[in-house]
């Protein structure tokens, strides 16, 4: 017996981070606008408005090179406490409808309204609902995507941006998805995506002539994953609660930390954060693994684990050498976390916890 039609909503606010600072200060809409870290601590951009990014400015690209590319760039800090106000208002508009919501970040959720009684059950009519909604309480445009799935969900939300509404109905989901660079597929990065394209696949379609068993041969346990994509095939349920994996800080040096003695040095600082992060988050019973990161300053990058109940101080000094002696060269990044075990019956925790 076949399992019953998804009426799956993407929705993810346009440039979050940028609009609500456009909102705030409309003398900013006419300008390339980006919010992120600042250029002489390697920061990075969070996010940046459609003007700039018709000057190639994207985000998670360094600060220093979006001003190359847009020497007019106006970059602005984030300001995490006014984005999550905005988030808590998003948020609301969208439970009003479903309580079968999955955040994904402040802004971005699925939403399964597959029984919800609004708008006599058309999902496209609750997308256009609570767009409205988002534009009218706070003040900003959002995009959404409406199809049977998460997968094919997402990918809509993204067709019409910005401030633009996408549907795929359950008989279009085929033809939509044969026609989808092999790229959009979730979890395919650069990587797997020019690994793709070498052996011939470049679109959804051509995927589609691989069997099972080569897909599996190329790319282990995730070739049944993009078997099953490649055909607009995700039975992913909408997850209105998760469990959060892992706790972690991270800092970003400069200029470069030149050795290990300087490394350890820096370690009690990241540890006393840590400490403070996992308190804050109620999730020490949780604890099973310690890790830590290191990025050197040729941009290769290590991660060293070993299990543990509790953070301490003296197991990451002895990860933090293991991993620098794999490359023994200056560092550029220095992270420590903690991994957690299931716990059932905890509340999601936001994405931005702690930030």
């Amino acid at each position: 017996m076949n399992a019953p039609v998804r009426k799956i909503i993407h929705c993810d606010c346009d440039c979050f981070y940028a609009s609500v600072e456009m909102r705030d200060n409309p003398a900013l809409r006419e300008v390339p606008l980006a919010i992120g870290g600042r250029p002489d601590q390697r920061g990075v951009l969070a996010t940046c408005n459609y003007v700039a990014r018709a000057f190639g400015v994207r985000s998670a690209m360094a600060t220093s090179q979006a001003l190359k590319l847009c020497p007019d760039l106006v970059v602005l800090p984030p300001n995490m406490e006014k984005y999550r106000a905005a988030s808590r208002q998003i948020m609301a508009i969208y439970r009003g409808y479903t309580e079968l919501v999955e955040p994904l970040s402040l802004d971005e959720a699925y939403l399964d309204v597959s029984d919800a009684p609004h708008c006599k059950g058309s999902a496209t009519l609750i997308a256009q609902e609570i767009r409205a909604k988002i534009a009218a309480t706070v003040g900003i445009t959002a995009s959404a995507g409406v199809a049977p799935n998460k997968f094919v969900a997402k990918i809509a939300s993204d067709w019409n941006k910005p401030d633009g509404l996408f549907l795929v109905k359950p008989d279009e989901v085929d033809a939509f998805v044969a026609a989808l660079p092999v790229k959009k597929l979730f979890g395919v990065g650069k990587v797997t995506a020019a690994k793709l394209n070498r052996l011939g696949a470049h679109t959804c379609a051509d995927l589609r002539s691989w069997s099972l068993l080569d897909l599996e041969r190329h790319f282990g346990r995730f070739g049944a994953r993009l078997h099953d994509l490649c055909r607009g095939i995700d039975q992913r349920a909408v997850q209105p609660s998760q469990e959060r994996k892992s706790v972690s800080v991270e800092e970003t040096y400069t200029p470069d930390v030149p050795d290990l003695p300087a490394c350890l040095a820096l370690l009690p600082e990241l540890f006393e954060q840590l400490q403070k992060r996992i308190a804050r988050a109620n999730c020490a019973q949780q604890v099973h693994k310690l890790y830590v990161k290191i990025r050197f300053a040729d941009f290769h990058h290590t991660t060293v684990e070993c299990l543990g109940r509790a953070p301490d101080l003296a197991q990451y000094a002895r990860l933090m050498e293991t991993g620098w002696l794999r490359a023994s060269q200056p560092v550029r990044l220095l992270g420590v976390g903690v991994r957690l075990a299931e716990a059932r019956g905890r509340d999601q925790l936001s994405l931005f916890d702690g930030v």
